[in-house]
């Protein structure tokens, strides 16, 4: 117990700093410098009124200095990133397979956020990690080859591309960003073929279900409402990560 608190709590440093990230790259500042300050008054934050979740409970979610509120998003990514710390490590101990997917996970977390906020996923993110997981994944993850990587980044980039230009042969305008498609190209390079085939699968019913709820909340259904579909490949890999060779199994099993 003492070892997954203590990974949570790093993991929830790491989450603070997915913060600046999340905020600054859309704006195209230096995520380095200058440290961290409310967004509101422009006030510098020391390093006693920066720790992650707990600074949010005893500052009750204010601002010290102009007392705005402070979004709550700030300590569930902290949260957020301290649980799959703690839930990775739980499921591959404390490993180079850990480190890995702890990494795969940050970049997903930023691009998920980033992409609710804007409707976009920056290149700077997805086309780096797609180069970092390529060069990466065989060593870190047993199952993984080379050959798998690329193949699964040819599939990620190019499964999601033929929706696209199927889609817009058929309504005569976009329904997918790229940014998805090198989302799932990133994705593929971390988790091969079948981590794509199942994280388009998944992240497809979970999209699902969020617009049928998000369409249908109001009087009004509206079947042109935007979602961003980042959040949800996001999820599906990590459902993957954690649990997809069981559900692929339970899937086949119950065609069968």
């Amino acid at each position: 117990m003492v070892l997954y608190v203590a990974v949570f709590i790093f993991g929830a440093l790491i989450g603070s700093f997915l913060n600046v990230c999340i905020y600054r790259i859309p704006l195209g500042r230096s995520i380095v410098y200058p440290g961290s300050f409310c967004p509101l008054c422009r006030k510098k934050i020391p390093w006693y009124l920066n720790i992650p979740i707990i600074s949010y409970v005893l500052l009750k979610g204010k601002c010290r200095f102009c007392t705005c509120p402070i979004s709550l998003r700030y300590p569930l990514v902290e949260a957020l990133t301290g649980f799959l710390a703690a839930a990775l490590v739980f499921k591959f101990s404390l490993s180079p397979e850990a480190v890995f997917w702890f990494v795969f996970t940050a970049f997903l977390v930023i691009i998920s956020f980033i992409d609710l906020d804007h409707q976009i996923i920056p290149d700077i993110l997805s086309l780096p990690g797609t180069a970092l997981f390529f060069a990466s994944s065989f060593y870190f993850v047993p199952e993984m080859r080379l050959i798998d990587s690329l193949t699964g980044i040819l599939a990620g980039g190019g499964l999601l591309y033929g929706v696209a230009v199927l889609y817009y042969a058929i309504r005569k305008h976009d329904g997918m960003g790229g940014g998805d498609i090198k989302l799932l190209a990133m994705i593929g390079a971390a988790a091969g073929v079948k981590g794509v085939l199942f994280t388009v699968f998944a992240g497809s019913v979970l999209g699902t279900i969020a617009g049928a709820a998000v369409m249908t909340a109001g009087k009004h259904v509206d079947y042109r409402l935007k979602i961003p579909f980042g959040p949800f490949l996001s999820c599906g890999a990590v459902l993957y990560i954690f649990h997809g060779p069981e559900l692929i199994q339970w899937y086949f099993g119950i065609l069968s």
